[in-house]
């Protein structure tokens, strides 16, 4: 079962074989942020508080493409 905090390993898509933590989640949607995986570029428009630009972030990704991967033994863990 895939959880917040739990380091993951992609199994397909531009970042196949990378691993990273989970960040958050989407039950509803059944899918995931992974730390530093699906990078997309974001347009942000200037405010009274934050300067705009555009700024990178993590974007969702299925979790079907995701196996939870154990560090220790340098396999991914079987269900």
């Amino acid at each position: 079962m895939i959880k917040k905090g739990i380091k993951v390993k992609i199994l397909s898509g531009k970042d196949k074989n990378k691993d990273g933590d989970v960040i958050e989640i989407d039950r509803k949607n059944n899918r995931a942020k992974v730390k530093g995986i699906n990078m997309v570029k974001k347009h942000v428009k200037t405010t009274k508080e934050k300067k705009g630009g555009i700024i990178s972030k993590e974007n969702f990704i299925h979790i079907s493409n995701l196996v939870v991967f154990d560090k220790k033994s340098k396999s991914e863990a079987k269900k």
